[in-house]
């Protein structure tokens, strides 16, 4: 068995992970980075956020060239879905990423270890792989992320009755699929297998589909889905998903049972902190799994770190990336910081949603008192232009500072667009000094302009 020693061992390679990695060795330590997977990137990059993107511009494009061509003029006859090419360009995206992290790691001196790590004691770690090796660390820090969470009853096989992963890679269009659960990754991937032809029914436990999202754009995203076929029913609890040959039967309470194709499982994500050998460093963690931190990212076992998912919060990428830069920059003696206030999330559906900052519910749940301004896309030219009137901008400001307190678009490009107001936010502006910002003519984002004149009722070309 191997031995070896490095000043900081970070334990997966995913957002947080990799990202860490590559900071730690700008910042001269020597670093390793550890994964189970053969390609580094973690659930974003390899089963997550790039392929479903990718997915989601692969079927947005082929439901353009079948019903919105003919609005620009174009007349297409005999398209076809070609599903192996669609997904082919998917899996070449995730390899070109996934390779790229490894060119990144070789030119920054950055170690990985393919293979399962876990903790012998707090300064020591064995990676099971090909080669068995025992490494010893300075430091070590927990990115092991997260995994798509179970629901019980639901018996998966990762075949007709599957999770987000496996909605990745269907061979065929599903007739009929039933998506439990109405968050971004249930709507994300129904909205790509609706636009290619399945039947999609999304079952939600809560009274609304994207719980969390600002109440006013929520519900303007569901007539949205409605309006492109999707079913929705709220306040439906699931009893049981069962393989029926093939077929599947969704048993659901006070309904009849739903037959249909493929089940996906969309309920959330669990973090991954289980065989990790916490129990030889006396590392507890929650009821849920999540580990805690200090400031620093620092767990209660001294010389321990963890971000990303598995310790909790946004589940996002970004976000796990920010963290993992902090936790090393503070490693470091800096004074880096994250503000959790200005995390900006997106749903990659269309109309795209985005959003930063407190929504309307959260500001009247508190008691701070606010003003809004609103901007329809319809009365922008260039949403005009691209047959893209369908949304809104959305600012909230602080009634007596001004300060922007939250963004919400809905829209195309939203995910865009967000960036503007979230950097807005970091420095503290207010919806006055957006609205002084001369923005390009004419493009989207003059939506967010219009949205911040509204504020103080002084928009231009909204009544």
């Amino acid at each position: 068995m191997a031995q070896v020693k490095h000043e900081l061992v970070v334990l997966g390679g995913g957002p947080a992970g990799y990202v860490a990695a590559i900071r730690a060795a700008q910042l001269g330590m020597d670093v390793a980075c550890i994964d189970e997977n053969e390609r580094f990137g973690g659930t974003c990059l390899r089963v997550g956020c790039i392929p479903s993107k990718a997915l989601l511009e692969s079927s947005h494009l082929y439901e353009e060239a079948t019903h919105r061509f003919t609005e620009h003029g174009i007349k297409v006859a005999g398209v076809e879905l070609d599903l192996d090419g669609l997904m082919a360009r998917k899996d070449k995206i995730v390899d070109t990423l996934t390779g790229g992290i490894d060119l990144l790691f070789k030119k920054r001196g950055v170690k990985p270890y393919r293979g399962r790590g876990r903790f012998l004691d707090a300064r020591t770690l064995k990676v099971d792989g090909d080669e068995s090796t025992t490494i010893e660390a300075d430091r070590v820090l927990i990115c092991t992320g997260s995994r798509p969470a179970r629901l019980g009853g639901v018996e998966e096989d990762n075949d007709r009755i599957g999770n987000s992963t496996t909605a990745l890679s269907f061979p065929d269009v599903p007739g009929r699929l039933v998506v439990i659960g109405g968050g971004y990754i249930g709507m994300e991937l129904g909205s790509v297998w609706n636009r290619l032809g399945s039947e999609v029914i999304v079952l939600e436990a809560f009274d609304r589909i994207l719980p969390g999202i600002d109440l006013e754009v929520g519900t303007l995203a569901h007539r949205a889905f409605k309006k492109q076929g999707i079913e929705i029913r709220t306040e439906t609890f699931v009893e049981s998903a069962q393989r029926d040959g093939e077929k599947c039967v969704v048993k659901v309470k006070n309904a009849d049972p739903i037959v249909c194709d493929r089940v996906l499982l969309a309920t959330g994500r669990t973090p991954v902190t289980d065989e990790l050998g916490l129990e030889s460093i006396n590392l507890g963690t929650d009821k849920r799994g999540f580990l805690a931190v200090n400031d620093d990212f620092e767990t209660s076992v001294e010389g321990v770190y963890a971000c990303g998912d598995c310790i909790g919060g946004a589940m996002l990428a970004h976000k796990a990336m920010e963290e993992g830069i902090v936790c090393i920059e503070r490693m470091a003696g800096m004074k880096s910081h994250i503000n959790y206030d200005v995390i900006p999330a997106i749903v990659y559906t269309h109309p795209e949603i985005a959003t930063v900052g407190a929504s309307e519910e959260q500001l009247r749940e508190s008691g701070t008192e606010y003003k809004k301004g609103i901007c329809p896309y319809g009365a922008n030219g260039r949403a005009r232009t691209l047959g893209e009137v369908e949304g809104r901008v959305k600012i909230l400001a602080d009634a007596t500072t001004d300060r922007v307190l939250g963004v919400h678009i809905i829209g195309a490009r939203a995910g865009d667009m967000i960036a503007e107001a979230a950097a807005a936010m970091e420095f503290g502006a207010s919806s006055e000094d957006i609205a002084r910002t001369c923005h390009a003519h004419p493009t989207l984002a003059e939506t967010v302009h219009e949205a911040a004149l509204d504020v103080e009722k002084r928009a231009i070309h909204t009544v």
